[in-house]
């Protein structure tokens, strides 16, 4: 029997105190595994400019996606400003219907109660943490969005509130096929949070 040995961080507290750790894990792991596609969730900017800093080189395609305009009364969503700094850094903004969360699905249960398929998949993500189910949720948005390939593995980084405490190692898929998906490898996470 063959196999491989890694090792994955787990952070004893959720949140954004693990950022600068989670992305130097994340840029080690895409060196060794050659993945040149990161997919990064980034409320205003700073998560997905600290890991330009760090894959800073042109080889790598960063999608940095954002939280919906849906968001903008709790003055969650990203500004004009915001969005310029990143793309004259060369990083692919995106905002979109999130794929877990936030759409149609969401309206229906606030109304009539019940929960919807999205709200499922997205509490079963949750039991590993908020990152967890972020990551699975960018992927998804960013693929649909054909800013990743669906082909070959990615990196996907996240946190829980502001910041980054979870990176997974993911081949990506549409959201409609979602059961093509695979988290191939978490690389960090908090125990707790």
């Amino acid at each position: 029997m063959t196999g491989m040995r890694k090792s994955i961080t787990y952070f004893e507290k959720a949140g954004p105190a693990n950022t600068d750790e989670t992305v130097r894990l994340a840029y080690e792991r895409a060196l060794e595994l050659g993945v040149t596609d990161v997919v990064v969730a980034s409320t205003h900017g700073g998560t997905a400019l600290k890991v330009a800093d760090v894959f800073d080189d042109p080889r790598f395609n960063i999608v940095a996606v954002t939280i919906s305009e849906a968001y903008k009364e709790e003055g969650w969503t990203m500004s004009k400003e915001e969005r310029k700094r990143l793309e004259d850094r060369g990083i692919k903004v995106f905002t979109g219907i999130h794929a877990l969360s936030g759409d149609v699905n969401a309206s229906f249960t606030q109304k009539f109660g019940g929960k919807s398929i999205n709200e499922i998949v997205a509490q079963t993500l949750y039991r590993f943490c908020q990152g967890m189910k972020v990551c699975v949720e960018v992927v998804l948005m960013a693929a649909d969005a054909g800013l990743i390939p669906v082909d070959r593995e990615v990196i996907a980084i996240s946190g829980t509130g502001e910041g980054a405490d979870t990176a997974i190692v993911v081949k990506p898929s549409y959201s409609r096929r979602f059961f093509d998906l695979k988290i191939k490898e978490i690389i960090a996470k908090p125990r707790e949070g």
